[in-house]
């Protein structure tokens, strides 16, 4: 049996020219391919995840030459509205930008360097959480959010505390 595989908006590109791997998204995704949309698309890309709306811009703008924050925005809402993109809100923090894997996962932040962090979902299936709603209520998903600290913080913690503090010698009692 001869069978076509299905492309989807997220499959992986061939290419090594994140811009031209941004075309290919955006056609996929039957967007209009504009430079703006390219670029926005290949700094989210190449910055990794959870990128604020600055962050993206300046990286856009190094492909660009300019970039205004208006259009940067117009763009972030086009991708977010095809799926190109995932948009979180953390609460006390800027929205974050990330390209929509189309997984069901969950964000650590930590409370002192603010890093966001992917967090699988153990459940699996969205929205991974049972409230106790009436029926007519139609759940979507649950936006999970840990909060603690990251591994380096941690280290840089132990390392000030007193008790690790060995530039004076060993503790005596």
């Amino acid at each position: 049996m001869n069978r076509t595989p299905r492309t989807t908006v997220d499959a992986p590109t061939a290419t090594v020219d994140p811009m031209a791997d941004a075309a290919i998204r955006l056609q996929r995704a039957q967007l209009r391919v504009t430079a703006p949309r390219m670029a926005v698309l290949a700094a989210v890309e190449e910055l990794g995840g959870h990128s604020d709306v600055d962050s993206i811009r300046n990286r856009a703008q190094g492909v660009l030459g300019r970039l205004s924050l208006q259009a940067t925005y117009d763009v972030l809402r086009v991708l977010t509205e095809a799926a190109l993109l995932r948009c979180t809100h953390i609460a006390g923090h800027r929205a974050r930008y990330e390209v929509d894997r189309h997984d069901n996962h969950h964000h650590f932040v930590c409370r002192t360097c603010g890093c966001v962090v992917d967090v699988e979902c153990v459940i699996g299936a969205a929205p991974c959480l049972e409230p106790q709603l009436p029926p007519t209520y139609l759940i979507g998903e649950a936006a999970v959010t840990f909060w603690g600290t990251c591994p380096d913080c941690s280290d840089r913690a132990e390392g000030d505390s007193p008790a690790n503090d060995l530039s004076e010698g060993p503790a005596t009692g």
